[in-house]
């Protein structure tokens, strides 16, 4: 049986050589190909066993899907709005990648 009491389970395993630390995160983002997990004000534990490292992640997560913006839609957003290109492409990427709301978003200025 596991004891209950959290100094008890620390102690119990630095004794088989398992250390862990509570990280002090703010943040945590886990990349996918499609989409990003954002962990605002988790509680991270880092395990160090046997020379692994193993990051143990709770808390609330939102999910924020990827939007591909290529460069041709940036020059034509920049172009026909009379704005930068970095302009464009922030609208393009509030936009979600849809060029006749960031054009509209843009020239609503």
């Amino acid at each position: 049986m596991f004891p209950t009491n959290p100094n008890q389970l620390k102690k119990m395993m630095k004794q088989m050589g398992i250390d862990i630390e509570e990280v002090p995160a703010v943040e945590v983002i886990i990349r996918t190909k499609s989409e990003d997990l954002i962990f605002r004000n988790p509680s991270v534990t880092k395990m160090c066993a046997r020379g692994v490292e193993t990051f143990q992640i709770t808390g609330s997560y939102e999910v924020v899907e990827k939007v591909e913006i290529k460069e041709e839609d940036v020059e034509l957003v920049a172009e026909q709005a009379g704005v930068s290109r970095e302009e464009a492409r922030k609208a393009l990427e509030e936009a979600k990648g849809d060029l006749a709301e960031a054009l509209m978003k843009l020239q609503n200025l």
